[in-house]
C-alpha cells in the first residue's frame, strides 16, 4: 500500500525510497525540549530523539558528506547533509557530542551580527528567547571538524531588501566570519527560505559555492548548487491523522 510522503523528517522508514534517489539535506534548528509559549514548537528536536535519528541513520549505512558533495555522484555509501540553522547554543550544548561519537560531520548556518546574543528576529514575531553561540562555542564546533557558513549578516528577508542592503547581508556576513573564525565560508543559507534570482547572483558573486533553500526534496547532479533542497527534521505532530498513518505503516 502507497501513503504520502511527511512534509517533515522524524524518522527514516517513509523517505528511504526518496532518500535512495539522491542526497537528502536534513535542516535541524534546536535541539532540546521545548519550553512552554513556544510558537514554533516542531523545531524543537529533543536530544533523545536526535540521537535515535543519527542511530538510525547509522545503522542504515548513512555517512555524512558536505553541501558541495550533495549534487555530485560517485558515492558508494549513502549520504546525508547535517545543517543546523541559525546558530542556537543548544545544538553546541545537546548535539555535538553526540555528532562526534557518531564520527558525523554537520554544518552551522551562522548570524554573525547575533553571535552570543538572542534570537532576535525570532522576537519580533513573539516567538521565545533562545541562546546564540557565542564566539568561544562556535571555534569549539569548528575543532571539532564540523563547519560553519553564513545566514546573512541579521537574518532578514533579503528579497524585501534594497539591492544595495541585501549586496551589504550577503557580502559582509561571509566577511565577518571569516575574519573572526579564519575559515573559509563557503555556504549560504537564504533566511526565511527567502530567495529570487536577484539574491541568487549576489550570493554567487560574493564567492560562496552553495546556497540552501527551504524547499523539499533531495539533491542530484542537476540540482543546482545555489538552490539546494532541504528537508525539515521537526517533532511528529500529534494528530489523528498522523497517528492513522503511522498504524498503517506498522501493518
Amino acid at each position: 500500500m502507497q501513503h504520502s510522503l511527511p512534509e517533515h523528517y522524524h524518522t527514516l522508514p517513509p523517505f528511504r525510497d526518496l532518500f535512495s534517489k539522491g542526497v537528502p539535506i536534513l535542516m535541524y534548528h534546536k535541539i532540546a525540549s521545548r519550553p512552554s509559549r513556544v510558537r514554533l514548537k516542531g523545531l524543537y528536536v529533543t536530544p533523545a530523539n536526535f540521537i535515535r535519528q543519527l542511530t538510525e541513520l547509522k545503522e542504515n549505512g548513512f555517512v555524512s558528506c558536505g553541501l558541495a558533495e550533495a549534487c555530485q555522484d560517485g558515492a558508494t555509501a549513502p549520504r546525508v547533509a547535517l545543517t543546523f540553522d541559525d546558530g542556537f547554543r543548544n545544538v553546541v550544548q545537546n548535539a555535538m557530542e553526540p555528532l562526534n561519537r557518531g564520527r558525523w560531520r554537520a554544518l552551522q548556518f551562522l548570524v554573525p551580527s547575533c553571535l552570543g546574543h538572542l534570537n532576535q528576529w525570532d522576537l519580533r514575531d513573539g516567538e521565545v528567547a533562545e541562546a546564540l553561540m557565542d564566539a568561544a562555542q562556535v571555534r569549539d564546533w569548528l575543532g571539532a571538524g564540523h563547519a560553519i557558513g553564513s545566514h546573512s549578516l541579521t537574518h532578514a528577508r533579503l528579497t524585501r531588501l534594497t539591492q544595495r542592503d541585501a549586496r551589504e547581508e550577503i557580502f559582509a556576513s561571509k566577511k565577518k566570519l571569516e575574519d573572526t573564525f579564519g575559515v573559509a565560508v563557503e555556504h549560504f543559507c537564504y533566511p526565511y527560505g527567502d530567495w529570487n534570482e536577484a539574491v541568487r547572483e549576489l550570493v554567487m558573486e560574493a564567492g560562496y559555492r552553495t546556497a540552501c533553500t527551504t524547499e523539499f526534496g533531495v539533491n542530484t547532479p542537476a540540482t543546482p548548487p545555489f538552490t539546494l533542497h532541504r528537508i525539515t527534521v521537526r517533532h511528529p505532530t500529534r494528530t489523528l491523522r498522523s497517528l492513522k498513518r503511522r498504524l498503517l505503516e506498522s501493518l
